[in-house]
């Protein structure tokens, strides 16, 4: 059994579900202890155990640990990945975007097709929204080489502290990632604009995306605006902006929140995407370790180069490290642009 220090690097939930995602594919039995130990509530919390139960359910796994507060967990799959059609309620808003991201891989060899519903958060702090996935994530992988891993959409929105999204996917399962090669990003070819409130007034998303506009234009960028008021059980606010580049793609996402002016939600996301352009790197500093598992299971060799080395990213490496027989050195310096390279040892 393999055993894993939740404590390790960042600490926090990736460990969690990195964990599950590579028992699941391998086959390897596993234990976490000290879960999300350098957080301010350590422990599974709702989200995690949404990921724990749809990682057992998919490979028939026996599990010890899967409740909520549980600060030590043991997973032992039954049987390889099995397609299939599958519904997980997170129960609050959180993330349905990284339950998605656990089960993703496991179901990418699964042979056969899946369908997916998550019920939870697609549009919360702390993770990606599923734009991002959809937009950023997803594209990258299959624009260098890779086919249609999965197709995403979202049925409905799902903002915190209400929650209620529903997301949707369709994986494939005989769609395994392939190496990628990303070291230079282009020139920038577009730049987009999400302004996205519910059940909010209309002037909230038109100020968001008059000051995106305004924002961008003053850097010489014309954007692409698009206003939307998706439908929710919930109140809420969010500016996206997906830059596009010849070889890359990244994208930066700002939420509202009471008080917080609609102006001020659209300058934090285009400050974002303003500091990733400066660096010119490919890579932003989220899809760095979000691409870590799905190359390290590539059958060829990959190299890429990050506008950030984080936590995340060295955490990532090193518990991937664990499970596989895969060489992952990370050129550069903490906080610092960097080079990626994953290979086969």
């Amino acid at each position: 059994m393999i055993e894993i220090d939740g404590s390790y690097g960042e600490g926090g939930g990736q460990l969690l579900r990195t964990a599950l995602s590579l028992a699941a594919i391998t086959g390897q039995a596993m234990r976490i202890e000290q879960i999300r130990a350098r957080r301010s509530r350590p422990g599974l919390r709702a989200q995690h155990l949404a990921a724990v139960r749809a990682a057992a359910e998919i490979c028939a796994a026996q599990v010890e640990g899967a409740e909520l507060d549980s600060r030590s967990l043991a997973l032992v799959p039954g049987k390889p990945p099995q397609s299939g059609h599958y519904r997980w309620d997170i129960g609050t808003a959180g993330s349905a975007s990284l339950v998605f991201q656990t089960v993703l891989w496991p179901l990418a060899f699964a042979g056969a097709r899946s369908q997916v519903t998550i019920t939870g958060g697609t549009h919360v702090d702390w993770s990606p929204p599923v734009d991002y996935v959809k937009r950023v994530y997803l594209p990258t992988l299959s624009d260098h080489g890779g086919s249609d891993i999965a197709r995403v959409e979202v049925k409905q929105w799902g903002w915190y502290p209400r929650g209620g999204g529903v997301m949707h996917a369709t994986i494939p399962g005989d769609s395994p990632p392939c190496g990628l090669s990303l070291l230079e990003r282009g020139s920038l070819r577009k730049v987009s604009v999400l302004s996205a409130a519910s059940n909010l007034p209309d002037h909230v998303r038109q100020r968001q995306a008059e000051r995106a506009d305004h924002m961008l234009r003053k850097r010489g960028i014309k954007p692409h605006v698009d206003s939307l008021a998706p439908p929710s059980p919930g109140q809420g606010t969010m500016v996206f902006v997906l830059a596009e580049y010849s070889h890359s793609r990244a994208g930066f996402t700002s939420y509202g929140r009471i008080r917080k002016p609609a102006e001020r939600v659209s300058e934090e996301a285009c400050r974002g995407f303003a500091r990733f352009h400066k660096r010119g790197q490919p890579v932003d500093r989220y899809l760095a370790d979000q691409l870590l598992l799905p190359l390290a299971l590539a059958d060829k060799d990959s190299c890429y180069a990050v506008s950030t080395i984080t936590q995340h990213l060295l955490t990532n490496a090193w518990l991937i490290q664990q499970f596989m027989d895969v060489h992952i050195v990370i050129d550069g310096t903490e906080h610092e642009p960097g080079v990626v390279t994953v290979s086969r040892s």
